[in-house]
């Protein structure tokens, strides 16, 4: 998970990439895609586990990403610690909460070191047998998964979400590469193991362009493309739009390519011009995120695969551990200071917090969102739980009323939603046509 504003295209079959050209349905779910993240499982990141992280807290952190966690505590205290977290983060209650939610799909993040670790890497194994216990789960209440890789060797974007915070380094060396496809090859098996659930296999998240070559990450999505194909012929595989501008995959097009997703993500609150509006302007910006939406889908079948209710970026550590926020000021920024003076973290990330007019806000963001990832195919909410940051806790967000339960229960829905899906036109006091 990072903040960045994308559109995202979904590519049902790229040599006819209509709506009417599509080959296979999206899992259960059918035409739309609601689902959430299971982040903080597999990799982890300090903001949505701040207790793991905690012991570390002060000027000079020794753990601040997954890599550090395990270096710091040695690879004995490493494993002993991350089962107890695997075994318990993601529970039997969970899955079967999200499903009364009236959700139909989860994606699960995991990184490439549950299947390939050397000698000099500190990463620890054994994460395979609680995935598939999730997924065990996963299939009980009639849900599917798709299978996220979400940290590369070398790291695709130098995130602490990539299980390496620092430099971008994974087109250094073909082994990284070659390392990667070995990974991916894991989760086919995995696919291919439990085929009435998991429905799509993600290459690899948020690979940043600014880093990278794109050249080189399109060579590696098409060998990705084989490889996952070779093990798992029949599931969806997942590209991310590498935080690229639209237009830049307006032309993309692999001949014989068939099932394949292009993916973003769309935040509110890690870039300048998204995290000053005023409330009422976060409600308008949604308003073109769904024209883009609707319009690439014209083309491309779309979907938005992370989001949130966040309007600040004042959850603990969400910018890094030890770091804080651009919201305050106390964290460098281009604005050298708050978003407006006197501005504050306190109360932003506690519903006990929040009064009447900022939960009925965050009723119509989250509603106006929904509205427009459906203009596309569908979304997941970035995430399914966190310690402490409830505007990222869909779990408590829809058991308080904040998120639609089930999601169609829209109070203030912008579109027609009992119009052909295609043809939504926009319904709304924040949006005009």
């Amino acid at each position: 998970m990072r903040g960045y504003i994308a559109i995202t295209l979904l590519l049902f079959s790229v040599a006819d990439s209509s709506p009417a050209g599509l080959s296979k349905r999206f899992g259960k779910g059918g035409d739309v895609i609601r689902g959430v993240n299971l982040g903080g499982l597999f990799v982890l990141e300090p903001w949505i586990t701040p207790s793991l992280f905690k012991q570390w807290e002060g000027p000079n952190p020794q753990a601040v990403d997954e890599w550090t966690y395990c270096q710091t505590l040695g690879k004995s205290e490493c494993e002993s610690r991350l089962k107890q977290h695997w075994g318990s983060w993601v529970t039997e209650t969970d899955i079967s909460t999200l499903a009364k939610l009236g959700l139909n799909h989860v994606r699960i993040p995991i990184g490439y070191w549950a299947f390939t670790v050397k000698n000099d890497e500190p990463y620890v194994q054994g994460q395979i047998p609680y995935l598939k216990k999730v997924l065990g789960w996963v299939g009980k209440y009639n849900l599917n998964a798709v299978l996220d890789l979400h940290g590369v060797p070398g790291s695709q974007n130098g995130f602490d979400n990539s299980g390496r915070l620092g430099g971008i380094h994974w087109q250094d060396s073909q082994e990284n590469i070659e390392r990667s496809i070995e990974a991916l090859e894991g989760l086919a098996r995995i696919a291919a193991e439990f085929p009435d659930v998991v429905d799509a296999v993600q290459v690899v998240n948020e690979p940043a362009n600014w880093g990278l070559s794109k050249q080189g990450i399109i060579a590696f999505y098409k060998q990705a493309y084989t490889s996952i194909r070779n093990i798992a012929p029949n599931v969806l595989i997942v590209i991310h739009d590498a935080f690229l501008s639209p237009a830049e995959w307006n032309d993309f097009n692999v001949p014989g390519w068939e099932n394949v997703i292009l993916d973003t993500h769309t935040y509110h609150i890690f870039v300048k011009d998204r995290l000053t509006l005023s409330r009422d302007n976060h409600l308008r910006a949604t308003c073109q995120d769904a024209a883009n939406v609707r319009n690439f889908n014209n083309k491309l079948w779309t979907i938005t695969g992370e989001w949130s209710l966040a309007i600040t970026d004042c959850a603990r550590w969400l910018n890094g551990f030890g770091k804080g926020a651009r919201w305050d000021g106390s964290m460098n920024w281009e604005m050298n200071g708050p978003v407006y003076q006197g501005a504050t973290c306190a109360g932003q990330n506690s519903i006990g917090a929040w009064d009447s007019a900022t939960r009925m806000f965050f009723r119509q963001f989250a509603e106006a969102q929904i509205d427009a990832y459906e203009a596309g195919s569908g979304w997941f909410f970035w995430n399914f739980k966190a310690e402490d940051a409830d505007d990222w806790n869909y779990i408590k967000l829809a058991q308080n009323g904040l998120i639609p339960n089930p999601p169609t229960d829209r109070h203030y829905s912008r579109y027609s939603l009992d119009s052909k899906r295609w043809d939504i036109k926009l319904n709304s006091p924040w949006c005009h046509e």
